[in-house]
């Protein structure tokens, strides 16, 4: 089989923002809910210690180690967790001020995955009762805020020469598909929305555009949609080239796994059970995902007993770098069995260090998890 294409999704919430500012203060990142994690019980591998330190995305000269340390471990490219509400962007700043500024950017890929749920206030959550979060921002937005998500990105983003396209079709990838159709005000508008989106990446110059959704059985963050896609006629009405997943815990019910921690085997063969029937019910490609672990513990409240309840108050699962290869080595058979034209993998995540879940370098396993993939891969 060809080496498949190996593709990081990219969490950019390490720098100042200034939504971030006005919410939570100037100044303000995640980092200060990594540096105020603690141990929540007997054996808790927590804080995590970033290797490389507390570093800010947006500056150039850090985005250009992350496409080093990509390029020697067999990293092909970044998929950019990619915010757009109903007022424009948020986050922003590590994909125009930091990537897109390394002077070595155009060694790896990129493309935007359009995280459209809602953003609820879990910096960090203080209710363990299975209260909502307030919610900050809704993700289920009009058809006038996507149409102006859609012209940005491909007026910005489509023509870069690193821009990740398949048989030269821009990629992008939309997250919470039934947010989607509910903003859009149902199946036939997002179809429409979507039809319009192709037209205008033609228009722009482009041969078409490749539509990618994540597809997911398990709600995570809380007041997303009711009801996640996962029927194949849904998909298949709203046009999608591919379909992939972020995360396993998508394909997984925390309620049933071990608290405080779960089973990394148990997680890792529902959510490639779950590939398997989406790659059978599909008429189109689907990618596997693997994960590198999930600890959402750093967004909770440290004061307040760690109980089991709606995200971030999840199960923990701390994989070793052996397990994670053992589920690179599953996406890698998943792919010889099923052979797609253009076999892709995706990784969660290069830096989703509040949910326990990045290749990047810590004190603990160093770059083992990065090693992985170049040992299960190779590089290009």
């Amino acid at each position: 089989m060809t080496r498949p294409t190996v593709l990081a999704y990219y969490f950019p919430s390490w720098h100042r923002d200034p939504r971030n500012a006005q919410w939570f203060g100037d100044g303000w990142s995640e980092w200060e809910l990594v540096k105020g994690a603690t141990a929540r019980f007997e054996g808790h591998r927590q804080p995590r210690v970033p290797a490389l330190g507390c570093r800010d995305e947006s500056d150039p000269v850090v985005a250009a180690e992350d496409v080093d340390l990509a390029v020697a471990h067999g990293v092909d490219g970044f998929l950019f967790d990619y915010y757009w509400y109903d007022d424009g962007p948020y986050l922003s700043g590590a994909l125009d001020n930091g990537f897109l500024a390394a002077g070595n950017n155009e060694q790896v890929k990129f493309a935007l995955m359009w995280a459209n749920h809602h953003l609820v206030d879990i910096f960090p959550s203080r209710s363990t009762d299975g209260a909502i979060p307030q919610q900050l921002k809704d993700g289920a937005v009009d058809r006038t805020a996507f149409e102006a998500m859609a012209r940005f990105a491909i007026e910005h983003y489509f023509s870069r020469p690193n821009y990740l396209r398949l048989d030269l079709r821009p990629w992008f990838t939309l997250y919470d598909v039934a947010n989607f159709v509910q903003g859009l005000g149902g199946v036939e508008e997002a179809r429409d929305a979507l039809d319009w989106f192709r037209a205008e990446t033609e228009r722009a110059g482009h041969p078409g555009l490749h539509l990618d959704a994540v597809l997911w059985s398990a709600a995570v963050i809380p007041t997303g949609s009711d009801s996640p896609l996962t029927a194949h006629e849904t998909f298949d009405r709203l046009g999608f080239d591919s379909g992939t997943s972020y995360v396993w815990l998508h394909h997984y019910d925390a309620g049933k796994a071990d608290f405080p921690t779960g089973s990394v085997d148990e997680l890792r063969a529902s959510a490639f059970a779950e590939y398997e029937r989406y790659a059978g019910q599909l008429g189109v490609p689907f990618y596997p995902n693997v994960t590198v672990g999930w600890d959402s513990s750093p967004r909770t409240d440290q004061s307040v007993p760690f109980r089991r309840s709606i995200y971030p108050w999840t199960p923990v699962w701390d994989q070793s770098p052996a397990e994670f290869k053992a589920g690179l080595e599953l996406a890698r058979d998943f792919l010889d069995r099923h052979r797609p034209r253009h076999p892709v993998v995706t990784v969660n995540a290069w830096n989703e260090w509040t949910e326990g879940s990045y290749l990047l370098p810590d004190t603990t396993h160093g770059h083992g998890f990065l090693e992985a993939i170049r040992d299960t891969f190779g590089t290009p």
